[in-house]
């Protein structure tokens, strides 16, 4: 049986309104693309690690542990993009995986299982999702919510909370029904993944902010499977600290 080689591509840009240079960002004494590269390195279903940049400190920085890494463009609109230039010198690999670059505390089993979905399925765009725990999760914006099919295939993604109880009121949503959270990590089919790259912004993605959608509005299926792993991001300077007590209680170390 035909086995898809896989590479797990991490972007990584310097540039960022509320904490720029984050990927370089000292956690417990070790930088925070190190500490994600390090969990990916963990697992099993991958083949090859590389971290895609815009910047030569974040590049010279990888290479000190002797990490595959890779310079990219500084204009890309998101990280897909930044992946679809990365990928052009590794032509050998099937399926790639994007993991966010700001989550350090990423579990390699979460990130395993994910393949091990697009193989039994072949999937051509995968996806996660957690339930959701908390009602400010809900109705916050930033937490970009999802709905599937019974067959495990995404329908929509929004930043409102989704779907709606028409009757009941908006303050008992979060008791009376069964809401998820999306999780940032995508696996692509190589070839799709070229093709989702030359599509144009579309009219849902324009208003939600969510790059998802166009591949959505063009009739590419996304599969989304449950997880029970939660993942936190680093998105400012002060959620740094956070990550530090998590791996101090936990005994984690990369």
């Amino acid at each position: 049986m035909f086995v898809k080689k896989v590479l797990v591509v991490i972007p990584a840009r310097y540039e960022s309104t509320r904490f720029p240079g984050k990927p370089l960002a000292s956690i417990l004494g070790k930088s925070m693309i190190s500490r994600v590269y390090s969990q990916v390195e963990k697992c099993k279903r991958v083949d090859e690690v590389l971290v895609a940049t815009d910047h030569t400190a974040i590049f010279d920085h990888v290479k000190s542990w002797n990490g595959n890494v890779v310079m990219t463009a500084t204009n890309h609109n998101n990280g897909t993009e930044r992946i679809g230039e990365a990928i052009s010198d590794y032509p050998d690999y099937d399926l790639i995986i994007n993991v966010q670059g700001d989550e350090p505390l990423i579990n390699p089993e979460q990130i395993d299982a994910l393949i091990q979905s697009m193989h039994e399925n072949k999937d051509i765009i995968a996806t996660q999702c957690l339930k959701i725990s908390e009602a400010t999760e809900l109705f916050d914006y930033n937490v970009v919510k999802l709905v599937k099919s019974k067959s495990n295939k995404a329908l929509y993604f929004s930043r409102q909370a989704i779907p709606a109880l028409r009757d009941e009121p908006y303050r008992d949503w979060f008791m009376k029904g069964d809401f998820y959270r999306h999780i940032g990590i995508y696996g692509f089919d190589r070839t799709t993944l070229f093709e989702l790259l030359k599509l144009p912004e579309s009219s849902l993605e324009s208003l939600e902010k969510l790059e998802q959608l166009r591949w959505l509005e063009n009739d590419f299926p996304i599969s989304v499977y449950v997880t029970q792993y939660r993942s936190l991001g680093v998105d400012r300077p002060e959620d740094v600290a956070t990550i530090e007590s998590i791996l101090q209680a936990t005994g984690i170390e990369s």
